[in-house]
C-alpha cells in the first residue's frame, strides 16, 4: 500500500520566502499511525546534507510528533477526512517549523503547565509544554490552529 503521505522538497531559493535555502512541505492525514513516518520524513529531509547535532535532531523529532499529534487527535480529532500541514523552512542558523490543521483552534494561553501539583493528574498539556522546553520561540496563529515553531541551530 503505498503512503498517504504527500511530500515537496524543494532545494532552491524560493521566490516567496526572504532567504529560505530549502523549503520542506508534507500533508498528513489525520491518522495517528502516520506520525512516526511523517516525523521521519520531515526530518531526513531537514538534516540531509547538513551536519546534524544529535540534539537539533532530537529536538525536532520530538517537538514535530507533539505538534502532530495534537493536530491530528486534539484539532483534527481524527476526522479521516482533516488533513495537517507541516512546513519546514531551512534557514542558515534556524529551522522554522510550521503545523497546521483544520480543526477550530484553541487558546494556548489558557494551557496550564503540567508541572502545576494540581495538574499532575491530568491527561492534558504535556506536549505543548514539551514543545515550549525544547524549541527557541513558538507562536501560534490567531485561531489557534498552526503552531509555529523555531529551532535554532547551534
Amino acid at each position: 500500500m503505498p503512503s498517504p503521505l504527500r511530500l515537496t522538497v524543494r532545494r532552491s531559493p524560493t521566490p516567496d520566502t526572504d532567504g529560505v535555502a530549502t523549503l520542506v512541505t508534507l500533508r498528513v492525514p489525520s491518522d495517528v499511525t502516520c506520525i512516526e513516518e511523517a516525523v521521519d520524513l520531515v526530518t531526513r529531509h531537514c538534516l540531509a546534507g547538513q551536519h546534524a547535532w544529535e540534539r537539533t535532531r532530537f529536538r525536532l523529532q520530538v517537538v514535530l510528533s507533539e505538534a502532530l499529534s495534537n493536530a491530528v487527535m486534539r484539532g483534527n480529532c481524527e476526522d479521516c477526512g482533516k488533513w495537517v500541514d507541516v512546513r519546514a523552512e531551512l534557514l542558515p542558523d534556524s529551522i522554522r517549523l510550521v503545523v497546521t490543521d483544520e480543526g477550530p483552534g484553541f487558546d494556548p494561553s489558557a494551557v496550564p503547565e503540567p508541572i502545576r501539583p494540581e495538574q499532575i493528574d491530568e491527561a492534558g498539556g504535556r506536549g505543548l509544554y514539551l514543545i515550549r522546553k525544547l524549541v527557541d520561540a513558538v507562536q501560534f496563529n490567531e485561531q489557534g490552529n498552526s503552531i509555529c515553531m523555531i529551532l535554532r541551530r547551534p
